[in-house]
Order: structure tokens, then C-alpha cells, then sequence
């Protein structure tokens, strides 16, 4: 035996446990010893150790980085010269008490290197404890430095001491708490209570070295010295003081399997983060490659099909989470929202189909009382002639025709032949009594602006081409209806009669009593008068091409619209450029009342101006028409006012700020066509049942509301979800399992109505933790960020931000309260595994277009249509566009191209992953922004963009177009790759250089939610902040 030099590891432990410049964590415990073992007597630094001290010898080679010195692993100084090591720290008492904790927002230093004084992790979660800490802490042997190195820990879950058991570091010193928070900290403000303690005077101390965001060691594609990225994160103001604690989650790349034996469900009950201080040090650090990121997008909650295999996919119905509490009690502690995402026409998992299902003469089964569909859930009893509603328990008649007997186990024999007895996900072939009126033909009305800014912006072009290019494809042929309505100062309606050999213009210029001048074709059978239509597509951009006019009359236009769609129904479709000025609905400029934000009046700028769009909303919805917005707008055109119309119609907001052809026709084109082609439910109602002791209170999404419970969509497609929250209406629940049912009933483009049903069923529980360990991250951010913003046009943004916080802390102090006494946490921030992302996602909503800062910050029109956007994005898509994926390419350029896809590695949204030669790549689902380095290698570059830079200085009018070379061909594939993983969207690519200002401050730097910008908080800051407002009371 000889003493251990502090980096060695036992015979066969695999080496990737340590990596050099990280501690390590305690050996692991002894045979039989209990995971709560007793507390070990308090030790000084260098007094004799403990009985759950580390053991001072090892056996086995050492590890070459090893020096067999007093040092410690980083080898750099002695202990006294530690980084942030300020003398031998105060004595400690039975608790641990100490200099006392600043206070929640004390001001402090900047911080010593890029991340302050973070202490060195183990891996990419745990965290070494600080030596002698706390009242079940293991002293450091002498000849280890004031960090030692210990054997590599055992599982993912980091170090673990010996007498912690599989609860990752040990607890710091008990400390007095900091005082109780009135309210949150926005991540975006500055509102908060004065310092409680005074911090002391900054020590100077040796900075880390920076590493990489994986384990296993420093990576070289983020050298530790990069002055021109690192100038913005040592201007960063450091966290706010708060007391030490410990993040100790599973690691993203887990180098061992996971914890096995008795203390398996131990170690699943919550996940813990350290956030720690160095010896002596006052100054909270936190391991920032190892807090938790969403690097591999949304996680749809597979193991609730593993419990209730019958229930429908995910991606159609997902509850906050998949548990009902069984109180109201219960649901007072669920701090969280309690409800359900549906997106009722998503595309199909792969490789599967919707049935449908057609009863013919039995007609549709249905409770006689609830009104449910059969489906799995539903039992059979009386040999197979009654069947009884799971949902409201009445026992119902079995047709004559749909009779079938029963096995032994009460299941009918032919089950798994029956769909809607086998699968959660069905639909239904209606008969004519679910029809008010013969189903409509699909209908698509084009308003155009045609005033002098679409003429010069090229919008007609583009517009013409591309719905001619579609023709073929629109739904319902052949019964598929067409019209235009062209408009600046006056209306111009078009008749597309079959007899005419080209169409004829009728000019309106009555503006305050519009009528119609044909009763008749205006609204023509696309199949009859294809040639008449196809003659206007070729001549519209050259119609008006002289045209000075800039006028808008889009009110009047709606009015005529309506006239001629409403007796049919349909897709209405409004291209608009200029701010409407003439007629009903004429808006003004209001955008740019700088002196209204920040005060009660702010949010009036985010709500319609007049309320004229929301009656005529409401009109279109009756008579079944939807409306999509196109604003294609260089100057204020007031989207707030204008959404309203795809907000209650079912619609959808399309905004393209600056619009030019040359530069945004690729995203009109391909969104325009698959707003024409893609498959969309007509002329439909959706209602969504529950069982016993639960209602839907409260929905969220773009429809008009038509009873306490029926949404009227007068047009739904496969990108559209929907919101809604739950609520008990029983004060204790009775029943064991809940059962949901979303029924979605529509006229398909083919003429047949039908009915989707989705099934979902979800456990009564009586434990809070249950409910957290089943908590569903995407589901909640979906609800969380509609909720906000709507509560943004009724609050100022500052508000809701801190609203938003608030439930973030509350949550997790309430989980905290779980296991505060019984596993001895000490100071550390603890959180279910289930909402590991949860605190970063909230971050980055609260950093998104729609809510973040104020008038500086993001343009009143831009601000609006990400809030448009938001209310109708499904799950995933909502996700990336809150925290985007940002690749690195200048790497992947050079593999073959099939396997460019599979190359692509996801990196957090931090300046420490920008190398200054790299080319990089940022996918929010709406944009590409292709970063390049300002070392770049200039081949590479000129290869990509096909010109050099030197001739082209004015990055904002590229075009990125595929090149002659190797480069540019698997650049354009990553591209390909990327759109083909959601056909939903788009990206428009935009290019930026590295120090190109204020470009890159707005497309790149606002989008690193991770680092500090504009006076918002870091991901560091953040978890700071919430740590500390989890313990306070």
C-alpha cells in the first residue's frame, strides 16, 4: 500500500469517470451500510478524519494526470493559493454556522473567468462536496488539495458520499435561510427588494479553466481562450448571492449504467443541483456545463402508452401530467397548470394509419346519456347486449347489428378486429343527421392588396405564381371554388365566368356601402373556369404595375369578401402591405408610443384597436369561413388588430417584416402552397369530454368559443393545437382512473362528414409526488406560454414574466417540501426528473419574441405574431422555437452526404460553444441564421455563399444558392435535412458575421437565452435565483 495521490481509481473502474480539471466524488459505501447512514462527527480541514472519512490508500495503477504531491487534482497551486480559497474557513459549530449568507440580491464582483466561481464538477452533473461541510461531510486527507479527488462515483448521479447513499453530494453546513421573497425576480427586470447582507470585498482568486459542455475533457472545439466571446461574459454581472446548494442530475452522455439494487427507487424519487461554494468562499458557484438542456428537442411522454397501451398517441392528447389528483387540496399544491394539449389532425406516428370506421345502418354508437363514442375502454356486460360508458358508468343498449358475444374475461371475440374497440385513435363515418346542411365544397377567396408597396415589393409576382403552381393540388377536386377581390382605394372584383375567355374587372368605389356588382361568379367552380383563372394569375402582377396608389381600404374588402363567401364558406385568405386607411376598420400608427411601456397602458398596444375585426370575426366564424393573414408589411401595419381575424376563425398569422420577393419568396412560396394543399377538416366542431369529478374550464388557441365547451373551428389543419386547463369539480374524487375523450367533427375535403375521435384515460392519485414524476415538460410550457400570452394583452410584459417565475418556484419549493426533512437535503435545489428542462424552458419563454424586455426590444408587429404564433403551436414546435437548435456545420460539411442528417449534434445556446473559426447554423423553426466566425476559413465561406465577401459587404441581401462544390452541395442538404424533419414551416436563411452590428445583436445574440443579455438573467443567474427563492419561507 502507499498513500493515494488523489487521482487513482480501483482496478477495472473505467477511467471516463474522471476527468481532468473536475473532482471527483467519495468512494461509495461500504457493504450493509445504510443509504442514511449515521452523521459523522464534525472534522476541521486537516484534523483527523471521520468515521466515513475517505480511506487514504487505493489499490491499483495510478491515473497518469496524478502527482503524487499535496496538490489537488488541478495541480495548480497549494491549497492556501486555491482558486477563491480565502484562509482556512471559519470554525464550524454543530450546524455549520458561519459567515452569514448574503442576501437574495445582493450585488456581487465580477466574476473570476467567464462563469465566476463555479466549483469543479464531476462529469456533466454532480459536484464534489467542499471538504469538512456539513454535518455528514467526510474530511479531505492531508495529502489532498482543499478539492480532493476521490475514486470515480458510482451511476449517473455523480459523487456520492459515503453516508449520503445514491442522493448525489453531500448537504453544505445548514445556514439561516434568506429572507422570505415578497415576490420573484423577473429574469427581465429589475424590481426587486434591496440587499439584506453586505457582501465583502472581492478576493482576487485564479480563474477556472473553461471546459467544453461534454464529458470526458476539454474538447478543443471550445478553446479556454477566445478574447473576442469572452469580453461579453466578463462584462456579465455575476449571480446573485444565495446559499450554496447542489445540481446532481442524470448526465446527458451517462458513462455508467444506472444505479442498481435496493436503492433504485431512492434515487428516482427527485434529482438535486449543487450549487456550491469554494472553501472559505462566500461566492455561489454552479457547474455550468451541467445543467440540464434540452439537446435532443421534445420528449413525448412514452410511458404512458406503457401503462395504458389503449390510450391514443401522445401527439394527440398530452396532459400536464398523466396523473388526476384525487383532491382539491391536492390540486392547491400543484402549482403548475393542470390540463391538456390536443392537436386533433396530427400527422400519424410512422408507419401507422387513422381507421376509419363506418357503423352503416347501426349508426354511430354513443352513450345515450354523455353523449361518448364506444371505444376501448368501454365494458360489455349481459353476454355482450349492454355496454357501459366508461366515462359517466349509464349501462347502454347494444344494436342488433353490432352485437357480438363474450369470452370468459367479459372482452368480446371480435375486439381486436374492431378499431374503435382496439385503438385510442379513430374515426367515425357520420350519417346525415350529423349534418346541418349538405357539406361544403372546399373554397378558397384570395384578397389582394394591390397598392403601391405590394407592386414594388414584388408580392403579386410571387402571390400569382405560386397559386397558379398549386392549382392542381387544392383539396376537393373537383368540386374545389375559387375568387379574387383586388383592393387599394377601391375594390376590384373580378368575374371568372366559363364563357368569358379572359376575366372581367368591376371597380368599387363606394367605400361606406359596399355591394356586390355580379350576383354570380365571383366565386366560380374551379374545374368549369380553370382557363379564365389561369388567364388572371399570368396577368395580375402586370394589371397593376403602374399603380401609385397607397391607400389601403381592408375593411371594406372584408365586408365584400363576406358577401360573396357567406353563403358557401370557405378559406379566406388576405395578402396585405399596407396599414389599412380607408373605410370601415381604418387603423392608425400607434406602435411607437414609447411613453406607454412599462405602464398600465402598455398592453392596449397589443390588443385590437377597433373592434371592428373582432365582429367581423365573429361573422366569418358563423357562416364557416376562416381567414389566414399575410402581412407583408415594411412599415407598422398593426398585426394586433389584423390577427384577430385568424385568432376566432381558426386562422393563422403569416408575417413577414421588410417583405422583398428576392429575399423572402422561397418562405412566401412554400407556406402559401402548403397552406393551399395541406389536408384541413371544413366546416368543424370539436368538444372534449371528461369522466366523473373533472371539466375543462378554460381554453386557449385560435377558434371562437360557441358554448361553455364547443370549439368552432371553421377550418383546422394537422399544424394547429390547441390548450385548455382542467378543474375538479368534486371535492374528493371517487373514481380510480379518468377518462378523456377529444371528438372532432368535420366535412373532409372529399365531401364525407366524419368524426375523430381520440381516447385517453389517466390514474386518480393521492400522492403529490406521483403527479411531479408524471409531470410532462412539453405539455406544460405549451399551456404556460398560451396563458402568458394572453395575460400580455391585459398586464404589462414585466408581469407576466414574474407570474411566470412565481409558478416555477412555487412548484419546485412545493416539491422541495417532499423530501426536505426525510432525505436531509440540505441547501440543495431539488427537482423531478420529469422537469429537469422546466426551469431553462421558462427562462427562454420569458426571452422569447412574445414577452421579452419593451419597446427597444422587439417591433410592436414582430412582438405580436410570435404571440399569434405561440397560441397554435404544437408541443415540439413551440419548444425549438423558444430554445432553438444550433449546430455547428464547418465540420459537417466534409462527411458523405447521406449521412449529414445523422452528423448533426445539437450544442447549448451559449457564446462559449461559438468558436471564432467555425460556421454555424440556428434552427428556430421560423428562421436559419447561418453565424460565421470572423476566423473562418475564407475558402470555406466563399464556397457557401458563392461570392466573396469583399464584393458583397451587405450580408442582409444574400441569397444562399447551391454551388458548383462539395461545400455548397452539403450545406444546402443540412438545410434540406432540416426542413424535412417539419414540412410545417420554412426557414428563411439569413446570414450574419461575427461582429457584424446590430444584426447579429438581434438574429444571433438574443437567441443564446443562456448567456446575459439586455438586463436579463443568465441560465446560471436563473437557477441562482430560483434556488434561492425555493428555500426562503
Amino acid at each position: 500500500m502507499r498513500p493515494s495521490a488523489g487521482n487513482e481509481r480501483p482496478p477495472g473502474r473505467p477511467v471516463s469517470g474522471f476527468v481532468p480539471g473536475f473532482a471527483a466524488g467519495a468512494p461509495p459505501p461500504a457493504a450493509g451500510a445504510s443509504p442514511f447512514g449515521a452523521a459523522a462527527p464534525l472534522a476541521r480541514p486537516g484534523g483527523p478524519a471521520g468515521p466515513f472519512a475517505p480511506p487514504t490508500q487505493q489499490q491499483g495503477p495510478p491515473v497518469a494526470q496524478a502527482a503524487a504531491s499535496p496538490r489537488g487534482p488541478f495541480g495548480a497551486a497549494p491549497p492556501a493559493a486555491m482558486g477563491g480559497y480565502r484562509g482556512p474557513p471559519p470554525p464550524q459549530g454543530s450546524f455549520g454556522a458561519g459567515p452569514p449568507p448574503p442576501g437574495p440580491f445582493s450585488a456581487a464582483p465580477p466574476p473570476q473567468g467567464p462563469f465566476g466561481m463555479a466549483p469543479p464538477a464531476q462529469g456533466p452533473f454532480g459536484a464534489a462536496p467542499p471538504p469538512s461541510q456539513g454535518p455528514f461531510g467526510a474530511t479531505t486527507p492531508p495529502s489532498q488539495g482543499p478539492i480532493g479527488a476521490a475514486p470515480p462515483p458510482q451511476g449517473p448521479f455523480g459523487a456520492v458520499p459515503s453516508s449520503q447513499g445514491p442522493f448525489g453530494t453531500a448537504p453544505p453546513p445548514f445556514r439561516p435561510p434568506p429572507s422570505a421573497l415578497l415576490q420573484p425576480q423577473s429574469p427581465t427586470g429589475n424590481t426587486m427588494p434591496s440587499p439584506t447582507y453586505v457582501r465583502p470585498p472581492p478576493v482576487q482568486s485564479q480563474p477556472q479553466p473553461v471546459q467544453g459542455y461534454y464529458p470526458g475533457g476539454p474538447n478543443p472545439q471550445f478553446p479556454p481562450s477566445r478574447p473576442s466571446f469572452q469580453q461579453p461574459m466578463q462584462n456579465m454581472p455575476p449571480p446573485s448571492m444565495g446559499p450554496p446548494s447542489s445540481y446532481s442530475n442524470q448526465p446527458a452522455y451517462p458513462t455508467t449504467g444506472p444505479p442498481m439494487g435496493t436503492l433504485q427507487t431512492l434515487v428516482e424519487d427527485f434529482q438535486s443541483l449543487s450549487v456550491s461554494s469554494a472553501p472559505g468562499s462566500l461566492d455561489p458557484g454552479v457547474d455550468v456545463n451541467g445543467l440540464p438542456r434540452p439537446l435532443y428537442g421534445d420528449e413525448e411522454p412514452a410511458k404512458v402508452l406503457e401503462a395504458f397501451p389503449l390510450n391514443c398517441h401522445p401527439r394527440y392528447f398530452r396532459l400536464t401530467t398523466h396523473t388526476i389528483p384525487a383532491s382539491q387540496s391536492l390540486v392547491s399544491r400543484w402549482h403548475l397548470p393542470l390540463g391538456a394539449v390536443v392537436h386533433p389532425l396530427a400527422e400519424a406516428p410512422d408507419g401507422e394509419e387513422v381507421p376509419v370506421v363506418n357503423f352503416g345502418s347501426a349508426g354511430v354508437i354513443r352513450c345515450r346519456r354523455c353523449r361518448t363514442y364506444i371505444n376501448p375502454y368501454a365494458t360489455f356486460a349481459d353476454a355482450g347486449r349492454k355496454w357501459r360508458c366508461n366515462l359517466c358508468t349509464l349501462l347502454n343498449d347494444v344494436p342488433g347489428e353490432y352485437f357480438c358475444a363474450l369470452d370468459a374475461s367479459g372482452r368480446r371475440f371480435d375486439a381486436d378486429q374492431r378499431p374503435e374497440l382496439s385503438k385510442g385513435t379513430v374515426e367515425f363515418v357520420a350519417p346525415t343527421e350529423y349534418m346541418v346542411r349538405p357539406p361544403m365544397p372546399p373554397s378558397y377567396f384570395f384578397l389582394i392588396d394591390v397598392s403601391v408597396s405590394a407592386v414594388r415589393s414584388g408580392l403579386l409576382e410571387v402571390v400569382a405564381k405560386t397559386i397558379k403552381s398549386c392549382l392542381d393540388d387544392l383539396l376537393g377536386f373537383p368540386r374545389t371554388q375559387i375568387g379574387f377581390l383586388t383592393f387599394d382605394s377601391t375594390l376590384h372584383f373580378h368575374n371568372f365566368k366559363s364563357s368569358l375567355s379572359q376575366p372581367q374587372m368591376m371597380v368599387v368605389a363606394d367605400l361606406d356601402d359596399v355591394f356586390l356588382p355580379l350576383p354570380d361568379d365571383l366565386l366560380v367552380n374551379l374545374v368549369d373556369s380553370r382557363h379564365v383563372v389561369e388567364s388572371f394569375l399570368d396577368n395580375l402582377p402586370n394589371m397593376f404595375q403602374d399603380n401609385v396608389n397607397v391607400e389601403s381600404a381592408l375593411g371594406p374588402a372584408l365586408k365584400a369578401a363576406f358577401m360573396v363567401m357567406g353563403q358557401i364558406g370557405g378559406k379566406l385568405l388576405v395578402f396585405q402591405s399596407t396599414l389599412p386607411s380607408l373605410g370601415i376598420g381604418r387603423l392608425r400608427l400607434r406602435g411607437d408610443d414609447v411613453r406607454a411601456y412599462g405602464t398600465d397602458k402598455e398592453h392596449i398596444l397589443r390588443i385590437p384597436e377597433d373592434p371592428f375585426y373582432k365582429q367581423m370575426a365573429a361573422e366569418f366564424t358563423k357562416n364557416q369561413i376562416a381567414v389566414d393573414i399575410f402581412s407583408l408589411s415594411d412599415k407598422y401595419c398593426d398585426i394586433a388588430s389584423l390577427g384577430s381575424l385568424a385568432k376566432y376563425t381558426g386562422g393563422q398569422v403569416y408575417h413577414y417584416p421588410s417583405f422583398q420577393a428576392t429575399t423572402h419568396g422561397e418562405k412566401l412560396k412554400h407556406e402559401l402552397s402548403r397552406d393551399l394543399t395541406r389536408e384541413t377538416a371544413w366546416e368543424s366542431v370539436m368538444r372534449i369530454r371528461c369522466g366523473k369529478g373533472v371539466r375543462f374550464t378554460t381554453y386557449h388557441g385560435h377558434f371562437m368559443l360557441r358554448s361553455t365547451d364547443l370549439l368552432a373551428l371553421p377550418a383546422v389543419d394537422s399544424d394547429k393545437a390547441f390548450a385548455m386547463q382542467l378543474s375538479l369539480e368534486e371535492t374528493l374524487m371517487t373514481t380510480q382512473t379518468v377518462y378523456f375523450q377529444v371528438a372532432l367533427l368535420y366535412t373532409s375535403s372529399s365531401g364525407e362528414r366524419r368524426i375523430r375521435v381520440h381516447t385517453a384515460a389517466a390514474p386518480v392519485v393521492t400522492d403529490l409526488g406521483e403527479m411531479y414524476r408524471q409531470a410532462d415538460t412539453g405539455a406544460i410550457v405549451s399551456v404556460l406560454a398560451r396563458i402568458a400570452v394572453e395575460n400580455s394583452l391585459s398586464d404589462k410584459l414585466d408581469s407576466v414574466r414574474q407570474q411566470l417565475q412565481l409558478k416555477l418556484v412555487k412548484s419546485l419549493k412545493e416539491y422541495r417540501n417532499l423530501y426536505v426533512v426525510q432525505h436531509r437535503i440540505g441547501g440543495r435545489l431539488i427537482y423531478p426528473e420529469s422537469l429537469r428542462y422546466l426551469p431553462l424552458y421558462i427562462l427562454a419563454l420569458c426571452k422569447s419574441l412574445a414577452l421579452r424586455g419593451g419597446y427597444a426590444d422587439v417591433s410592436l408587429d414582430e412582438r405580436c405574431a410570435a404571440g399569434f404564433s405561440i397560441m397554435i403551436l404544437p408541443a415540439r414546435r413551440l419548444l425549438n422555437f423558444i430554445y432553438p437548435s444550433l449546430y455547428r456545420l464547418d465540420e459537417v460539411l466534409t462527411v458523405e452526404p447521406d449521412m449529414i442528417d445523422g452528423a448533426l449534434k445539437r450544442l447549448p445556446l451559449t457564446l462559449q460553444c461559438l468558436d471564432t473559426a467555425g460556421l454555424y447554423l440556428l434552427d428556430d423553426g421560423f428562421t436559419f441564421l447561418v453565424w460565421l466566425g470572423r476566423m473562418l476559413q475564407p475558402e470555406l465561406m466563399n464556397d457557401i455563399l458563392g461570392v466573396s465577401l469583399s464584393n458583397f459587404p451587405d450580408l442582409s441581401k444574400i441569397q444562399l444558392r447551391e454551388c458548383d462544390n462539395n461545400h455548397s452541395r452539403n450545406f444546402m442538404a443540412v438545410q434540406r435535412a432540416l426542413r424535412e424533419r417539419d414540412s410545417s414551416c420554412y426557414q428563411l436563411p439569413r446570414v450574419v458575421r461575427q461582429g457584424e452590428q446590430p444584426r447579429e445583436g438581434f438574429l444571433l445574440l438574443s437567441n443564446l437565452v443562456e448567456d446575459q443579455m439586455a438586463g436579463t438573467s443568465s441560465y446560471m443567474d436563473w437557477i441562482l435565483q430560483i434556488h434561492r427563492q425555493t428555500q426562503s419561507s
